[in-house]
């Protein structure tokens, strides 16, 4: 079934945006389970100011700990914004810490 464009309202301005069939495609191409809920104006003003999330599909780095690099991304399961000790793979599932330890196998048993 193809899909239609679909009005949303923007969290951050209120105000209502196209999530055009194109993007609903690409969106369900990638696994992203949650729609945008950010207008393209405050998607880039936030991408811009440093806000945590997806910067044109590569993660940003947001630091060092232990002298381990840290990037951002989105949760492929909850959305979450969570951060990851390597460079996430574009069209690779990534999950924060409570996903990925309900989703990994227990250690020992092969599934």
């Amino acid at each position: 079934m193809a899909e239609e464009d679909r009005v949303l309202k923007c969290r951050d301005c209120g105000e209502e945006f196209v999530f055009t069939a194109g993007e609903q495609t690409f969106y369900k191409e990638r696994g992203f389970q949650h729609e945008p809920t950010r207008c393209r104006r405050c998607r880039d003003e936030k991408k811009r100011h440093g806000g945590p999330g997806v910067a044109g599909g590569a993660p940003q780095v947001t630091g060092v700990s232990s002298g381990r690099e840290f990037h951002e991304a989105v949760c492929s399961s909850c959305g979450v914004t969570t951060q990851v000790p390597f460079r996430p793979t574009p069209g690779k599932p990534v999950y924060c810490r409570d996903c990925f330890q309900s989703v990994r196998s227990p250690r020992g048993v092969s599934t």
